[in-house]
């Protein structure tokens, strides 16, 4: 499935808003994320769980720095959380994940909230008409 990041973007809420809607706050991140991850799949995307992030600095190369929960087609990071409540980390989290991958748009799902709309965030690393 070709699809923009927008569109991506679109269809991650659409499929995390169903998945909170019918499983609720409660379970484990990692459950959320097969389950978001197989819904995503069945829809044509290309999905890579727990994908590495590397780390590079003045000659110095981690190659698994940091591990982002959801790589979509190569071109959307989605980070996913069980917590009561996001933090201002969590969204810098993602933003500096962005920034290592050179990715323009991320959204960050928490499924611990009572409502899904409290829980999601669209995080922009730059200009997204690059």
């Amino acid at each position: 499935m070709t699809a923009s990041v927008e569109d991506l973007a679109r269809l991650v809420v659409d499929c995390g808003f169903r998945l909170h809607q019918n499983l609720g706050p409660g379970l484990l991140e990692s459950a959320y994320e097969a389950i978001l991850a197989d819904q995503l799949a069945r829809r044509g995307i290309i999905v890579e769980r727990q994908k590495p992030i590397p780390i590079r600095y003045d000659g110095v190369e981690l190659a698994e720095g940091f591990r982002a929960d959801l790589l979509l087609n190569g071109q959307l990071l989605v980070e996913l959380k069980s917590v009561e409540r996001l933090s201002p980390l969590h969204s810098k989290q993602v933003l500096t994940y962005l920034r290592l991958l050179d990715l323009p748009l991320g959204v960050l799902i928490n499924f611990g909230g009572a409502t899904f709309k409290e829980g999601v965030r669209r995080i922009a690393n730059g200009d997204l008409g690059r």
